[in-house]
């Protein structure tokens, strides 16, 4: 008979005296050493979207001796508690039928363990649904029905996440779609002024710490890609794609067409190099090469080759030292002995 595994210990809550000394930059790329015990100051880095909240309640929780998979989740939370933000949680757009379904996952480096959630419908915050399937459950991943009944019983509220903005967005693609239904559109002065460039879109957000102790965790949130075939799942609940851990090298996470990310292994890849002793910033590199090294049908691709879509890697390692990459480029959101700020990534090709 199969020995059933003991029950998970809940994560002691710890307090550090930390130093006020600022972080190494990532003016260097000299490698990392091959044993590294801690760094100076918390690190959070996350992706643009997690400016200024998501960073920097994360650091108010680490600051505290919060467990840095608690911290990591508490900061994105803000973010799928925003309306306004609608790429993940409440407000997020929803799939072709006008329904909101949403992903995230969460990996603790301490305990090596991780939890995921797919397709969940009603609970605006998924991430939180991920953290209890890595605490209570022997599983990684609970989808669809299974992962809502998992919520309810975890005492998570069931609402409505479709909000009236996202709904007339939804209506408004639905309705142009075609010249030959009886679908007519909106009035687009009645939508946001960037509504048309929501279509397709593959906003996420993700965030990646590390504590004082050298202990790491990190989460990626979302509501998937915009009016997608209902029950898609991307990059972003699957460990390994939209979200790697490693507690003796580093955190990565990733935004961006999820398809890509899922068969290049994207976020392990990352891990991967900082494991080699790269950089943050050019393991993200080297990630965001190997997905467009993996871009060869023509329909994924510009005139001149190129993938005709972007991926972005956010990494931090061990010492503390952080970075982010894309294919064309963009922004991150840090914080750490420095502030909390925003910092261009690098970029694997011009726009």
């Amino acid at each position: 008979m199969r020995r059933r595994l003991k029950r998970r210990s809940f994560l002691v809550r710890t307090s550090a005296v930390l130093g006020t000394g600022c972080l190494a930059t990532r003016s260097g790329r000299a490698k990392a050493p091959a044993v590294i015990d801690r760094p100076p100051h918390p690190v959070v880095v996350a992706s643009a979207n997690g400016y200024p909240h998501c960073t920097a309640k994360a650091m108010e929780e680490l600051l505290a001796g919060t467990p840095v998979a608690d911290a990591v989740v508490a900061g994105v939370s803000l973010v799928e508690d925003d309306p306004t933000d609608h790429s993940v949680g409440l407000g997020g757009l929803p799939n072709e039928e006008g329904v909101v379904e949403l992903d995230a996952s969460v990996m603790d480096g301490a305990t090596g363990l991780s939890g995921a959630v797919a397709a969940l419908q009603r609970i605006k915050n998924p991430s939180q649904v991920a953290l209890r399937v890595m605490r209570y459950t022997d599983h990684c991943l609970l989808v669809g029905e299974g992962a809502l009944r998992f919520a309810r019983a975890h005492g998570f509220s069931e609402q409505e996440l479709l909000t009236d903005e996202a709904r007339k967005i939804w209506l408004y693609w639905k309705s142009t779609l075609s010249d030959s239904d009886d679908w007519l559109p909106t009035d687009p002065k009645e939508l946001p002024p960037d509504a048309k460039s929501m279509f397709g879109i593959t906003g996420t957000i993700n965030c990646d710490a590390v504590d004082a102790k050298g202990n790491l965790a990190g989460v990626t949130t979302t509501s998937g890609l915009a009016f997608k075939i209902p029950g898609r799942v991307g990059d972003s609940p699957l460990i390994g794609a939209g979200l790697f851990v490693d507690n003796a090298v580093g955190a990565a996470g990733s935004t961006g067409r999820g398809e890509a990310n899922i068969i290049t292994a994207g976020s392990a890849t990352v891990v991967e190099g900082l494991r080699q002793g790269k950089h943050p910033t050019d393991a993200c590199l080297m990630a965001c090469q190997r997905i467009t090294d993996a871009t060869r049908i023509k329909r994924l691709q510009r005139p001149d080759g190129k993938p005709d879509f972007n991926v972005k890697f956010y990494a931090v390692d061990k010492a503390g030292r952080f970075g982010g990459a894309a294919i064309y480029g963009g922004e991150l959101a840090v914080c750490d002995g420095k502030g909390n700020r925003k910092e261009p990534m690098a970029r694997l090709f011009e726009e």
